[in-house]
């Protein structure tokens, strides 16, 4: 099914939005770290934004970073509302989606299949 372009549109939007809210207003002290924004799906009705971040720069063992992750997705969820008030107001829409924030493994599967590559 092709995706419509309007919800590509605010799906970038709300990237944009949150990552610029993660520079200069989001002062809980569990977002300090670097975090990027990768990707943002946004549903046909316009009612659910799932929201993908990946901390950056985390080291330690996979326990440690799984903490740290999980500490990032309670920051997010507990700026839910006063994230979604600011997208309201900037994108200035009839409804504002509700955001479903979700951990993006992308990137250390990414490293996992360059292991295992370079092993071969």
């Amino acid at each position: 099914m092709a995706k419509n372009y309007r919800q590509d549109r605010i799906g970038e939007e709300i990237r944009r939005i949150i990552s610029e809210m993660l520079l200069s207003d989001l002062k809980d002290p569990r977002l300090d770290s670097m975090i990027s924004i990768t990707d943002v799906e946004v549903t046909r009705d316009n009612s659910y934004a799932t929201v993908y971040f990946s901390p950056l720069g985390v080291k330690g063992s996979e326990e440690e970073l799984k903490a740290h992750q999980e500490e990032v997705l309670e920051a997010f969820n507990s700026a839910k509302g006063f994230i979604r008030s600011r997208i309201g107001h900037e994108l200035k829409l009839r409804h504002t989606p509700e955001l479903i924030f979700k951990v993006d493994h992308s990137m250390e599967y990414s490293r996992h299949i360059e292991d295992i590559i370079s092993t071969l």
